[in-house]
This record gives C-alpha cells, structure tokens and sequence, in this order.
C-alpha cells in the first residue's frame, strides 16, 4: 500500500474515537454573515458546540481558500498553497465541514468543490476568517453530544488537527454516534470497516467527512496519481453482507496540481495522508 513518510512519530492507535449521542437538524446560514460566524450561531441555536455540515449549493462572497501544495521544507510531508481570493466569489458544488473548538474558540475545517463567478471549477480547504455567506441557504448538519472535535498539535504531522474528545452531554439527541479521526497510512474504508467489525456494527452511515489520501484510487479504475489531496465525502455507507463488510464511501477532491476528480474509493487501496475525521451513526 502506498504510504508517505510523516515528519514526527505517531500513536499505536490509527483511530482517534468518542462514542457519543447526535442528532441531525437544519442549518440556517444568513446572508451577509462570516460564514464561521454563521455556523457557530447556528449550532449554538441548537445548544452544541461541533458536529459536522453538508455543504452543498452554499454561494459564498467574499470567499478564500487554499489547495494542496507540495511542502518547501521537511517539517511537513505536504503542506498549503498560497491563498486565492475569487473576485466573485464561488458556489459550492459538493463540500463538507467538521465544525468544533480550536484555541478556546469555534473554529471549522471544510473542504469543497465549486465553481466561481467566471465558471471556472475548483477545489480546496476554506479559510474560515476570510469567508461570507452570500445568500441565506439552509443546510443538513449533524449535532454531537458528547464530544467535540478540538484542534490540537500532532506529533506525527506537525499539524494543529481536529479530533474527537469527549466533553459535556449538550442537547444533540440521542442515538449510537461516533466522532472519529482516521491517522495516517492506514487504508481508509478498511480502517472504518475493522472498526465497525470490532464494535458489533452492522450498518453505519458517514455524515460529514473531511480529510486526505494519498492520491487516490477509485471502483471505476479512476486513478490520482498526485498524492497531496483535499477530500469531502459526498456519501457513505458501510454494511456487513455475505463476504464481509464492505465500504461504499463516495468522494469529491482537488490534488495538488488542481486537477478535480470524484468517485467511491476503491477499498484496501487508498491510504490517508495527513488526517480524515467524520461522524459514523451506527444503524
């Protein structure tokens, strides 16, 4: 399997995880309002404080983001490109947010497709501080009670990363819930489907979904080969059948060079690269 040396040394564990309730809810977003403003009020409104948002048909003006780079120095395996501001902005295609705390303060970690105002299409990591909801949209989310994704320095990737950690009850709901980071080098659909084998698992659904693979190698015979990538899961599932469990898990994402490309992961051959977090519901 491919696999990327990491800078720092990591933990035995390849699965950071918090089992906890959650509930699903609509989103309002106002036009006019910083988008992680925005979302934090929203979030607020309904008494948690992270969870995971679809992201799908949001306009946003102004708008920055960032897309995977190549890394300059040894410090990082991969690392950012320089920051794109769209004169008109952009609307998202398909996109997913892991909304939570960073440094004491709601912050959010959103990868998306979407196409700007001269209809170009693109592709990558939305900078939260530099970014307006454009039109008042209602959006999907998922609230959790207790957890909260938090930001916090990783000794393997030399990233400040979001990840599962177990906090207060809210008021997200009840529900078999689990608020999970995947780590590095590990194949991401078979790390899912071991988890869900070791808990007794028969079916579970992804909400949210943000993170990287090493390229990435898709059902269809699709192949990316660039292996610095920017993912949001479009939809997953994973079921226990005759031969197994299996995970359909569908993605969209932007590599390094800017190319796009969508499709359901092929299982046992797409590694993560840096970090994937996301909400299983088990069913």
């Amino acid at each position: 399997m491919r696999r990327i040396q990491q800078p720092g040394t990591g933990t035995p564990e390849r699965i950071q995880w918090v089992e906890c309730g959650g509930r699903a809810f609509s989103l309002r977003l106002p036009a006019g309002m910083p988008l992680l403003e925005a979302v934090s009020r929203g979030f607020a409104a309904e008494g948690v404080a992270s969870g995971v948002v679809k992201l799908d048909g949001l306009k946003l003006s102004p708008f920055a983001y960032v897309m995977p780079a190549l890394s300059k120095t040894p410090e990082h395996a991969a690392f950012y490109s320089e920051t794109f501001r769209p004169e008109d902005g952009a609307r998202i295609e398909v996109g997913a947010m892991t909304f939570g705390q960073r440094d004491g303060a709601p912050f959010f970690h959103a990868h998306a497709l979407w196409v700007e105002g001269d209809a170009k299409r693109s592709g990558g990591h939305i900078l939260p501080d530099e970014t307006t909801v454009a039109e008042t949209i209602t959006l999907q989310a998922v609230g959790l009670s207790g957890a909260v994704f938090t930001a916090e320095p990783d000794s393997e990737t030399h990233f400040k990363l979001f990840g599962p950690v177990a906090a207060g009850s809210g008021g997200a709901g009840a529900g078999r819930f689990f608020a999970l980071r995947v780590k590095p080098n590990v194949d991401f659909c078979g790390a899912l489907e071991a988890f869900c084998v070791e808990r007794g698992i028969r079916e579970a659904v992804i909400h949210g979904g943000v993170g990287s693979t090493i390229g990435a190698r898709f059902t269809d015979g699709g192949v990316v080969e660039n292996f610095a990538t920017e993912i949001a899961i479009t939809d997953g599932r994973i079921v226990a059948g005759t031969g197994g469990f299996e995970a359909a898990i569908d993605v969209a994402l932007v590599d390094y060079s800017g190319a796009l490309a969508s499709g359901r992961l092929a299982r046992g051959d797409n590694p993560v690269l840096m970090t994937f977090e996301l909400v299983l519901e088990a069913r």
